[in-house]
């Protein structure tokens, strides 16, 4: 199974990809159990504190049944961050050629960031057919994903940035998205809190959301 099959497998197990910043690896431990508590076995935490890359280890090695992606990978570097902390995939806003470079020589699969069709073919002459659309609202949403499915009809996406729950429904209508990732099945003021039966509540309403449309199949 090519690292483009193994991540439309992990991101296509559920319609939503919870996404977070985590501040302890206490606090990341209640998330997980709390996501996987609503039926939710995804998450995607970012390295944008030094805590991310600990919480990760910790969740896999206590929950190894939740499958985790290291988020904000912005150099060649986070790669190895990522894989040493026990991420099964990494995600990045976007796309440099350093980073395409070290992602074809890492082991994890790699969904970097687009937003306009240039950056999807380059994304696409890197060899990468799953991408992510940030930011979503920003970039044109909707429409410019429509847009998208007809010109690049192997590429599928996962749309995120400020996307609320209500948003969901109309990216999952459309053929070529994987998932939708969002900060609202774990917000930030919920975790400070450690509300954690409203982020199981949540986790329950993203794990019953469903596509309402057939997908195409696996990329190359």
């Amino acid at each position: 199974m090519s690292k483009d099959q193994r991540l439309r497998e992990l991101l296509g197990r559920h319609a939503v990809l919870p996404i977070m910043t985590i501040r302890s690896e206490a606090a990341g431990l209640r998330v997980a159990e709390s996501l996987l508590a609503g039926g939710l076995a995804i998450m995607e935490i970012t390295l944008r504190t030094a805590e991310g890359a600990a919480a990760i280890s910790a969740i896999r090695r206590r929950f190894p049944e939740m499958a985790i992606g290291a988020g904000t990978l912005l150099r060649p570097e986070d790669f190895d961050r990522a894989a040493a902390a026990g991420a099964q995939f990494g995600v990045s806003p976007g796309m440099d050629r350093p980073l395409a470079e070290a992602a074809a020589k890492s082991a994890l699969p790699f969904l970097p960031g687009v937003q306009t069709a240039s950056e999807v073919m380059t994304a696409v002459g890197h060899g990468f057919h799953t991408l992510k659309f940030y930011p979503a609202r920003a970039a044109g949403g909707t429409a410019v994903l429509a847009d998208f499915g007809n010109i690049f009809q192997r590429v599928m996406f996962v749309p995120t940035g400020k996307l609320t729950e209500a948003d969901v429904p109309e990216y999952l209508a459309l053929k070529n998205i994987l998932c939708v990732g969002g900060s609202w099945v774990a917000p930030a003021d919920r975790i400070a809190a450690e509300d954690w039966p409203a982020i199981r509540a949540l986790a329950a309403t993203a794990a019953g959301m469903a596509r309402t449309t057939g997908r195409p199949g696996g990329g190359r």
